[in-house]
């Protein structure tokens, strides 16, 4: 039987259980693959214990479950790894390692189920010789060529109920309400939980925003009787002439910044300059968590069934991706082209301008944001 691995790079998101369960019973019950895991993404390859064969019984009940039973390591980059040598933490490129473990081990295919920077690596393997498929994850739903990336929709679906929850105690309060919403340089989440959560307020890294023009919108609302106010904030939202904001800076080659904080700047100022009592909520990795939505189950499974056919037809270097509701397969190079991001004049954000949601940039020189 020929032998395949599959791992789970990056963050975790909903669904990838339901991609390592799909793979897993089509390698065994329709192609006659014998499945491997691979633990904690790339590091699982330079691990003597970091490789186990997958049976049936490994994924049975795992489909409604979130997280992945493979672990996953947002920072295990083979192609630059952190070590200490001699007290010190330097960056080696171990990627022969994990190549020659791969071949060791009589491998003749690898399913990547990862976001932008686990299929990256997969490229740079593919280039050397690895032979590589790919499955879109990402709750930030910002991997180029694909319409959705699964954990994208439990995501959202999470944070407009949150939204929902906190409509209830803004009114009450006669407050502003700020929730900072995860999706890195993409402003997907926030903009789709926004609309469905009835956000006054989405401010996301496409349009960057003026912190007066806020104001203008809370004051307005309170001028028509509407004393409480939502306002979504993407984390890598900025002002005008303004940068991200980072709660941890980056260090090159050693440490990844991340971002945050940006929901504490937008609520300080309100409070502070608008005369709105404010309270922030950042809901950080609970957007990660928890089971998947039946669509996430659906993706999850539909792209890794495309993967699998990929593996057996020999097609490698490409990935799995869902265009217009249909599953078919772009290269590497063609999904990690360029970054996917929002579109500012794309019918969700016209949509939502055209129902008085408030992007906080200026949409005319005397055109303020309608209530």
């Amino acid at each position: 039987m020929p032998k395949l691995a599959i791992l789970t790079g990056g963050g975790d998101a909903p669904g990838l259980n339901a991609v390592i369960r799909a793979v897993v019973r089509s390698a065994i019950l329709t192609y006659g693959w014998e499945p491997w895991g691979v633990r904690d993404g790339y590091e699982g390859f330079l691990r003597p214990d970091g490789i186990f064969r997958l049976t049936l019984d490994h994924v049975r009940g795992i489909l409604p479950l979130g997280g992945t039973i493979l672990g996953a390591a947002n920072r295990g980059n083979p192609f630059a790894r952190k070590v200490v040598r001699n007290g010190k933490t330097v960056i080696e490129d171990v990627s022969g390692e994990v190549i020659e473990r791969f071949h060791r081990e009589g491998f003749e295919a690898l399913v990547v189920a990862g976001g932008d920077g686990t299929l990256g690596i997969a490229r740079d393997l593919f280039r050397r010789g690895v032979p590589v498929v790919g499955v879109p994850k990402t709750i930030d739903n910002d991997v180029f060529g694909t319409d959705a990336t699964f954990g994208f929709d439990t995501a959202i679906d999470f944070a407009a109920r949150a939204l929902d929850r906190l409509h209830n105690t803004a009114e009450s309060h006669h407050r502003v309400m700020v929730v900072e919403l995860m999706g890195r340089h993409a402003g997907f989440i926030a903009l789709y939980a926004g609309i469905a959560g009835g956000a006054d307020i989405i401010l996301i890294p496409e349009i960057p925003f003026r912190f007066e023009v806020l104001c203008r919108k809370v004051r307005q609302r309170i001028s028509h009787g509407r004393k409480f106010s939502i306002v979504a904030v993407a984390e890598g939202a900025r002002p005008v002439g303004g940068h991200e904001i980072y709660y941890r800076p980056g260090e090159e080659g050693l440490i990844v910044p991340r971002l945050g904080g940006i929901g504490q700047i937008v609520g300080r100022y309100i409070e502070e300059e608008c005369g709105a009592e404010t309270r922030v909520t950042v809901l950080g990795h609970l957007q990660r968590g928890g089971s998947p939505s039946a669509f996430d189950r659906w993706l999850a499974t539909t792209l890794a069934g495309e993967a699998m056919r990929l593996v057996v037809q020999g097609k490698f270097g490409r990935v799995a991706v869902l265009r217009r509701m249909r599953v078919t397969s772009i290269t590497l190079d063609e999904a990690l082209a360029e970054p996917k991001r929002v579109d500012p004049n794309c019918d969700a954000v016209r949509t939502a301008r055209e129902i008085g949601i408030c992007f906080g940039d200026e949409i005319g020189k005397d055109e303020p944001c309608n209530i």
